[in-house]
């Protein structure tokens, strides 16, 4: 039997790979990236992964052009025949008070972070509901849970991740697909390690477990959600972040 063929928007960042590599044990992984076209770069980063055993598969694309998500799924469906699962991990941050925040500011993180998000999937989903059969996991964030100072973009788009994973998931439960979230707290990647110490350690110690979160502790999640063992689990969300918000 053919290998069920994964794709992981965002593949090369920090929770990214982790990701890509717990996956690329049972799957074959697909990462997409966009990295401002700093495509020697990424090629390291693949180079990288073979070196440390995982075969991981890498594509560009501009995933808030809608017309490069459908050039991306047609590419991929060409190659490999296929997409079983999806996971949309792409994001950016851009924090600013509302007070200062000027329309770019907002723009840009709700076609990074959502814009993108409905364009791949749409992409996507036609060809999940030809075979009956999809995995979709959708990265939202601590902070579009709980909300956060100078975050009104970022958390807004997290926040409306819910919202769409939640309705998508009535729209294809009756065609064998799952939809589901993942809303990792502050995860020990180089975005947040490498914050000013008094910061890093005020962070630390808000967290009930006394540490960040691991980038294998998302991606162990990840896999659960788009395992044969969760088909009965869609529309909900698995928040990771050490206790530091919890809710009913």
């Amino acid at each position: 039997m053919d290998r069920k063929i994964a794709v992981v928007t965002g593949g090369t960042g920090g929770i990214g790979t982790a990701i890509c590599r717990r996956l690329a044990t049972n799957y074959k992984v697909v990462a997409c990236y966009f990295k401002n076209g700093k495509h020697d770069e990424v090629l390291q980063w693949q180079t990288s992964q073979k070196k440390a055993g995982y075969d991981i598969e890498i594509l560009f694309a501009n995933l808030i052009n809608f017309s490069d998500c459908e050039t991306l799924t047609n590419s991929i469906m060409e190659r490999f025949g296929r997409i079983d699962i999806l996971i949309n991990n792409a994001g950016a941050t851009c924090d600013v008070s509302l007070k200062k925040m000027e329309p770019h500011h907002w723009q840009q993180i709700i076609d990074a972070n959502l814009t993108s998000t409905f364009n791949i999937t749409r992409n996507v989903l036609p060809f999940m509901i030809e075979k009956n059969y999809g995995r979709i996991v959708c990265i939202s964030s601590i902070n579009g849970r709980k909300g956060q100072l100078g975050q009104c973009n970022y958390a807004a788009t997290k926040s409306a991740l819910f919202g769409f994973s939640k309705s998508l998931a009535l729209e294809v439960a009756n065609k064998g697909i799952t939809v589901n979230t993942i809303s990792p707290g502050y995860i020990e990647t180089s975005m947040v390690t490498t914050l000013k110490k008094d910061i890093l350690d005020k962070i630390t110690s808000s967290i009930p477990v006394g540490r960040l979160g691991k980038p294998e502790e998302v991606a162990n999640a990840v896999s659960f959600l788009v395992g044969e063992e969760a088909g009965f689990i869609t529309g909900s969300n698995i928040d990771i972040n050490g206790g530091q918000y919890m809710s009913a």
